[in-house]
């Protein structure tokens, strides 16, 4: 009955010493309130039967007894638990920094640097299980295109919706880098870090690169940095008016810039020259760094104290029907 059941209040329980008390004194009464009747012979008694009423004598007093017992039962708070043991998992908080400006369209990358990226990205993401993911996009600024999340199903769609053209363009990595540190900076987590992805060349916005790294390393926040780019030149499509055309345009990564920011922040700086390679880089950042979080912890009290109480009501209710019609006046 009390399996797997606590009590909020257990010392009420010894309350139940008192019934065998009471099962004594009522049965010293008993006795005492018999009547002796004297008969010159046993004879008359001879086939006599007890009537029903007569067997069931006892029963008001076994009734208070039980309904006593449920109701300090009761009194003392049964409860059971469902708990849930800390459970310990890995997990980073990680922001990704796409860069969105006109570049990404060259196609030394197949079909073109944006779609490789967002393909690897895609991937990145669904190899993870436990991290909270954002995503921000930029060009000459900067947009949050999904905050920190673990609905990868919602992060994956508005990765796909991403498409050059969103933002003016241009090249603002400080001002993303800033978007991303005010995404990271109120994070709980041991571990915090950003993937920012690039073609070109800062050329826009107000932050240095290198300041804003400056900031995010102030918030422990390391940066792995990728340029993206054929070395030499890579094919550009143009519209004209007999339709696309294609030229060879210069490959301008700012290298120097992105080692430095990675070096600042205690991140790496990685060169993906075609789709293997950039693949291979998600894939090395993916198994670089994790840290254990916490996922859950909980106890969860459920009272059962209510089935006792009704149990005990009901045996009490059951003796005073009893006690007042069809076991009245028995002794």
């Amino acid at each position: 009955m009390f399996r797997n059941i606590t009590f909020a209040y257990p010392y009420l329980l010894y309350l139940l010493l008192l019934i065998p008390i009471f099962v004594y004194f009522y049965i010293r009464k008993f006795k005492t309130n018999v009547a002796e009747i004297n008969f010159p012979s046993l004879k008359i008694l001879e086939g006599a039967k007890k009537t029903l009423r007569e067997r069931l004598v006892h029963l008001p007093f076994t009734l208070k007894m039980l309904s006593l017992a449920f109701l300090i039962v009761a009194a003392a708070r049964p409860q059971t638990f469902s708990t849930g043991e800390n459970v310990y998992t890995e997990g980073i908080d990680i922001v990704m920094l796409l860069d969105i400006s006109g570049s990404m369209l060259a196609e030394d990358f197949k079909p073109n640097r944006l779609e490789a990226a967002k393909k690897v990205i895609d991937k990145f993401i669904q190899g993870r299980k436990n991290d909270r993911i954002g995503l921000v996009i930029f060009a000459r600024e900067s947009f949050t295109q999904c905050p920190l999340t673990i609905d990868y199903s919602v992060l994956r769609e508005l990765l796909k919706q991403i498409k050059s053209g969103m933002l003016e363009d241009g090249t603002a990595i400080g001002i993303a880098i800033a978007n991303g540190v005010n995404r990271l900076k109120d994070s709980k987590s041991k571990s915090k870090i950003m993937i920012l992805l690039t073609d070109g060349v800062n050329n826009a916005g107000e932050i240095d690169p290198i300041t804003a790294a400056q900031i995010a390393k102030d918030y422990g926040i390391r940066i792995y940095t990728v340029g993206v780019g054929t070395r030499g030149k890579a094919p550009y499509p143009f519209m004209t008016p007999f339709g696309k055309q294609y030229q060879m345009v210069p490959v301008e990564i700012d290298e120097n810039t992105l080692r430095q920011i990675a070096q600042i922040t205690g991140g790496k700086y990685f060169r993906a020259t075609d789709n293997r390679k950039l693949a291979e880089i998600y894939r090395a950042i993916d198994k670089m760094e994790k840290t254990r979080i916490r996922v859950t912890s909980y106890r969860h009290a459920s009272e059962k104290f209510y089935s006792y109480a009704g149990i005990g009501l009901l045996f009490l209710l059951i003796e005073i029907l009893l006690s007042n019609t069809y076991l009245k006046n028995l002794p």
